[in-house]
């Protein structure tokens, strides 16, 4: 891996950290990428789908999981993990993400993970071969390309370092905050950095100086080296052999930062917890001394760093980089009130979920109602096949008669004297549990006992135990002796267009169970466009949480619910047409049982 990241790279991001994946949103921004660099969020104890964040003066969508493995399963391209977790879970929210895989880095801001597992958690990432930045870290950055988090600080302090694009330094720190006041230094005396890493603090971190010193070399936009160590550890002495051995052959500037250790009687730790010399090797000043015999630029002090940084890049004589073209984040930006995902009507013409209302339309466009269902509903394109069968159900539910409930009140409102829309409303709000509501109740239960792999008899026994009568099971008038032709016309037409229709063929087994105690508990409508619907579903490769999530929210209802729209409407105009009178119901029809009051 000769380059960290590129401008293409994605993260999933752990603990949704608002002001850290803000910044890298407007870093993404700034340099134009084509795509936000984070991909998605994992916040276990959110119940959000999604977060929303600005990217420029616009805000974007961000989708949200409460698992690891649910944001990689949707977002497989993201090969970043960024580990916000605090220092109690980091380790084992590393280790569930290195083996849930497809991670080529990961980057752990969290300070303080015991030793003992931060070093056989960075064991464990290196035989799987992925990059550990970190423990105690603020990331890295591949400048004009991607940027983790908060390094290199705000957008302006950015642009000042020179970091919104790429120079030609591969820089490599312990220290979060001295990689800013590096970058920035850089920036004045050459031409900024091309790829940086904080390897992090702690004692034991996940990749060290060599590891990226080495990948630095083979990165062809980085053309020299500044190493920035500190006192504590012999991480160095790995560099100072690499540049023996000609493994490392592009100038080196390095410098530990610590020398003052030695004015002090007894040891003493600077900062971080890995920032302590156990013995004069690891001491700065003994670092400082064999770096300079191996032949690398170690400046006299700190404060002679910056001239020799400028020294080393002039005589590389490089040429100029062009400065990119850059967007400009608002200082003030308001966030939206409302969410559509479905159609914009922005443009010269509206659209549904992408098309333009003029290509669904008309008939020569070949597209019906179950098209526009399908993009406003599903945001899909279904096949002919489900779209079809989408206009069979609408059509199928359109009216059954004005003796039922919807449309009788739609009537009776009507024949007060109320507009369309109030007495189709009167109608619709009949529509529940007991009328139409079967259908979610149907897919519902019937799917549970073929996920669950019960007979029928034990899914009898169940509802039985549940109290609930079977949805999509009965009929008033219906049996198998007077069988309903709008359920044989919804299973001839899957029979003939359906891939398959297992939930359907356990519905049916069901059936022969309930018609062998009484004829009238036969397959009714609404079971069978709730259960065919689970099977269309399935065939159109939705997983089974988007399917319970399609049950649970109501989509099937809403099926039955724009059919019977129609019908509802039909029944309105017809009394209205018919200037019907305002309606008494017979008392004849009402029995009446009306006691004296008992006085209290």
């Amino acid at each position: 891996m000769a380059k960290l990241y590129t401008r293409d790279t994605q993260a999933i991001f752990w603990n949704n950290n608002t002001s850290a994946i803000q910044r890298m949103l407007d870093y993404d921004y700034t340099i134009q990428r084509k795509k936000p660099s984070v991909a998605a969020i994992v916040a276990p104890t959110s119940s959000n789908k999604f977060e929303k964040f600005f990217y420029g003066p616009d805000e974007i969508m961000i989708p949200s999981f409460k698992t690891t493995a649910a944001a990689k399963a949707a977002q497989p391209q993201a090969d970043v993990f960024l580990n916000f977790a605090s220092f109690r879970t980091a380790y084992d929210v590393t280790m569930e993400a290195l083996d849930i895989g497809g991670f080529s880095s990961m980057m752990i801001t969290a300070e303080g993970i015991p030793e003992r597992l931060a070093r056989h958690m960075n064991a464990y990432a290196r035989a799987k071969n992925v990059t550990i930045i970190g423990p105690a870290t603020v990331g890295a950055i591949v400048p004009g390309a991607f940027k983790i988090a908060n390094i290199g600080g705000t957008i302006e302090n950015i642009v000042q370092s020179k970091l919104h694009r790429a120079g030609s330094c591969g820089l490599v720190t312990r220290s979060g905050g001295l990689f800013n006041e590096l970058s920035n230094i850089i920036a004045i005396n050459a031409d900024g950095i091309a790829e940086g890493v904080a390897i992090g603090g702690d004692r034991f971190v996940g990749s060290v100086f060599i590891d990226n010193m080495l990948r630095m070399q083979e990165n062809p936009e980085v053309k020299y080296m500044i190493l920035l160590g500190e006192v504590g550890g012999t991480e160095e002495y790995k560099v100072i052999e690499a540049v023996k051995s000609g493994k490392i052959t592009k100038p080196v500037i390095a410098w530990c930062i610590g020398t003052i250790a030695k004015y002090y009687d007894s040891g003493v730790q600077f900062g971080h917890a890995g920032a302590s010399a156990n013995g004069e090797m690891e001491t700065a000043a003994y670092k400082n001394k064999a770096m300079a015999e191996a032949g690398i630029h170690v400046p006299a002090s700190f404060n002679d760093l910056p001239l020799m940084i400028k020294e080393v890049f002039t005589s590389l004589n490089l040429p100029a980089i062009p400065e990119p073209a850059m967007s400009l984040c608002p200082s003030v930006r308001k966030s939206k009130e409302f969410i559509c995902t479905i159609s914009d009507d922005r443009g010269d013409e509206a659209t549904y979920a992408g098309f333009p209302i003029s290509s669904l339309a008309t008939p020569e466009t070949g597209k019906g109602i179950g098209d526009v269902v399908s993009l406003l509903w599903f945001k899909k394109q279904y096949p002919k096949w489900a779209t079809d069968f989408i206009e069979t159900v609408i059509k199928t539910v359109a009216d059954h008669g004005p003796a039922v409930s919807g449309a009788h009140n739609a009537k009776v409102t009507a024949r007060a004297g109320k507009s369309v829309v109030e007495s189709l409303v009167t109608g619709l709000l009949t529509i529940g549990p007991r009328f139409g509501g079967a259908i979610d109740g149907a897919a519902e239960y019937f799917k549970y006992a073929d996920d669950n792999k019960l007979t029928p008899a034990e899914f009898l026994n169940h509802m039985k135990k549940e109290g609930v009568p079977i949805p999509g099971i009965g009929h008033r008038i219906k049996s198998l002796k007077n069988p309903d032709l709008r359920v044989k016309g919804l299973m001839d037409y899957a029979a003939a267009h359906f891939p398959s229709t297992p939930l359907l063929d356990y519905a049916r087994t069901v059936e022969q169970l309930t018609t062998s105690k009484k004829e009238n508990l036969i397959l009714n409508v609404d079971g069978t466009i709730g259960i065919l619907m689970v099977d269309m579903w399935r065939a159109l490769g939705y997983s089974e949480e988007d399917i319970n999530e399609f049950i649970s929210s109501g989509t099937l209802n809403s099926f039955f619910i724009l059919g019977r729209t129609i019908g509802f409407i039909g029944h309105v105009l017809d009394e209205k047409r018919l200037a019907m009178p305002m309606y008494r119901h017979p008392m004849s029809d009402i029995l009446y049982d009306v006691q004296v009051a008992e006085k209290i």
